[in-house]
């Protein structure tokens, strides 16, 4: 790249390529000179005339609570202040058109990825993104040498993941509920929805732009894991580049970084969920890891024989087979709360299970088969009442859903890392300070000593007595870095996002003869699980995987809640907020093209 095109620190400089960039769209027949989008100021975020540009081009769109139609060549757009931002160039109006004449008389096809349609602010034009391609190569950050670590310079503010211009909200500040969006080819009836510009989101994560089968990878198994932003990546590699040693106990410089990072990604954690003090945040494998802890430590120190644990049916194997274990170790019964035909909790049913020997209830916030959002508060609420412990299983919800542990008031909650776009490996258990340290261990070994002899040992307090031998510090760092990553945009935007994904999904899988939708409980997040007629669910899955669409199928290790339902297996397309409305068209599509084959 020649200097002309380089900045003072040897990266491509954006402005300059906004230069070139007009010069080569200008010269593309067809295009009505028209000019590329402005490029961002990565450092100061104003970006609101990139929104502007960006809105003329999506085919329909919301502006301060009133529907615009941009397929009318004639249509004219308000600026922020009301002056006009001109006619829709022809070329831009049509559906998949980029200076192509008549391309947009071909019949729609949404694998092919230049007629999609897309969310305000989302283009698909082809030369846009080839644009966004080249602006994807600025690295706005390269971590050094100096100490501590900071994030990538483009989180420096959530605003630069949102519109300043355009107003998707009313002046109370609340989502319009009586607008009809029209996004893609379909008319989605509900609400109005922040300027959340999925593509710069979209950036973060490189595996995105991953070829699968030769097709571009459209992730949609979220609810098994979730895929990592470069912030993560890049603060997992700063970590052993700068930090790498074992924790605590150590007077050289690297074991001072080391500590500071693990127990400084420990205080994130304890932020992000509102609990009272790091002293609740122990560090474990992930959710699994975390049940167990409880079930092994507390469960076998306190339940008696005669004691009866409640789950419910919604819960996955890693919340039902730890206590039954313990059952079968000490006598204790197990209880379940049945679920409605539409996979909704029945509390007249979990109030009749409740009783003076109900010593734990242990439910999931949010369940991994279905979507369903379960009445967690009331449940905690009605267990206490009864003079019972409460475990809370946060591992689909805490990635969608706002997490205040001090409000929940459970006794336990636990979540894995990779869920919340974390690495692997690392999870978290949250405990009531005071029943953390009146509870044994877990394991023994290092670390979680105070002093030994071989006659007694002495152990430390929380969250140490539950952390013994070296643990997974570089990947605690990970879901630190995460963390960040989620609170600089929002978990309320993201919830509001996912929400209209999952209202959009629905709608369009719903159209479908045969498809028949597992779990439609009224409250519900970004879980699609179904049954397609004449086909395996494993059919349906490799179908899709030879589009680049990456689902999951099977039991989901939730046999009982999808026997419940008459079904031993399902399809589970799985949302996140990198997800987008031209992804969920692509899905659609593929399903009715293997139903219209008539094999799998």
């Amino acid at each position: 790249m020649s200097n002309a095109t380089t900045n003072p620190h040897g990266l491509p400089d954006v402005h300059a390529l906004e230069q070139l960039a007009n010069a080569y769209f200008s010269a593309l027949p067809g295009t009505h000179s028209a000019a590329v989008l402005p490029a961002p100021d990565i450092l100061s975020h104003e970006n609101s005339q990139l929104q502007k540009e960006h809105f003329s081009h999506s085919p329909s769109a919301i502006y301060q609570g009133n529907a615009i139609d941009l397929s009318d060549p004639q249509t004219s757009l308000p600026d922020a202040n009301g002056l006009g931002l001109g006619h829709v160039p022809a070329s831009t109006a049509q559906i998949g058109s980029s200076g192509n004449p008549g391309r947009h008389e071909q019949p729609w096809n949404p694998l092919d990825r230049a007629s999609l349609f897309s969310l305000p602010f989302e283009s698909d034009q082809p030369y846009e993104k080839e644009l966004q391609r080249a602006l994807a190569s600025v690295s706005v950050y390269s971590p050094s040498a100096q100490l501590p670590f900071n994030p990538s310079g483009v989180l420096n503010e959530s605003s630069y993941y949102f519109s300043s211009g355009i107003q998707f909200l009313n002046k109370g500040g609340e989502l319009n509920e009586h607008q009809v969006s029209r996004y893609g080819n379909g008319i989605v009836s509900g609400k109005s929805y922040p300027a959340f510009n999925v593509n710069l989101v979209r950036n973060d994560f490189p595996i995105l732009a991953e070829q699968v089968n030769g097709k571009p990878l459209i992730w949609l198994d979220n609810a098994a894991t979730t895929q990592k932003p470069k912030q993560v990546i890049e603060r997992l590699n700063y970590f052993y580049e700068h930090e790498n040693s074992n924790i605590h106990r150590a007077a050289h410089e690297l074991a001072a970084r080391s500590t500071d990072a693990y127990e400084g990604a420990r205080q994130k954690v304890q932020r992000f969920i509102n609990a009272r003090s790091p002293n609740e945040i122990v560090f474990v494998r992930g959710t699994t890891e975390a049940i167990n802890l409880v079930a092994s430590s507390w469960g076998d120190e306190f339940l008696q024989q005669g004691d009866e644990i409640i789950l419910t049916h919604l819960e996955h194997h890693a919340n039902i087979v730890p206590w039954q274990l313990l059952a079968q170790k000490k006598g204790l019964k197990i209880r379940v709360i049945p679920v409605d035909d539409d996979g909704q909790i029945l509390l007249d049913e979990y109030a009749r299970l409740l009783n003076p020997r109900t010593k734990l209830v242990s439910f999931t916030l949010v369940s991994n088969a279905l979507g369903t959002i379960t009445p967690a508060k009331q449940i905690v609420d009605m267990a206490h009442a009864a003079g019972a412990k409460v475990l809370a299983d946060g591992a689909q919800s805490v990635s969608h859903i706002r997490t205040d542990v001090q409000d929940l008031d459970a006794d336990w909650f636990v979540f894995s890392g990779h869920k919340v776009f974390g690495p692997t490996g690392i999870g978290v258990l949250y405990g009531k300070e005071d029943l953390l340290n009146s509870t044994q261990p877990y394991q023994g070994g290092g670390n979680m000593i105070q002093d030994v002899t071989f006659e007694h040992t002495q152990f430390h307090k929380a969250p140490a007595r539950f952390e013994a031998g070296t643990g997974n510090i570089a990947d605690a760092v990970g879901l630190g870095a995460a963390i960040d990553y989620v609170q600089k945009i929002g978990i309320d935007h993201i919830y509001q996002y996912e929400h209209y994904l999952l209202e959009y999904a629905s709608q369009k899988l719903a159209r479908i003869p045969g498809l028949r939708p597992i779990g439609t409980a009224r409250d519900k997040t970004s879980v699609l699980s179904f049954v397609l007629d004449g086909f395996t669910t494993g059919q349906v899955g490799e179908a899709l995987s030879r589009e680049g669409i990456a689902v999951r199928s099977g039991h989901h290790c939730a046999q009982p809640i999808l026997r419940r339902f008459g079904v031993e297996a399902t399809v589970r397309p799985s949302l996140a907020f990198y997800n987008t409305c031209a992804e969920i068209d692509t899905l659609v599509y593929a399903i009715e093209k293997l139903k219209s084959s008539g094999r799998g």
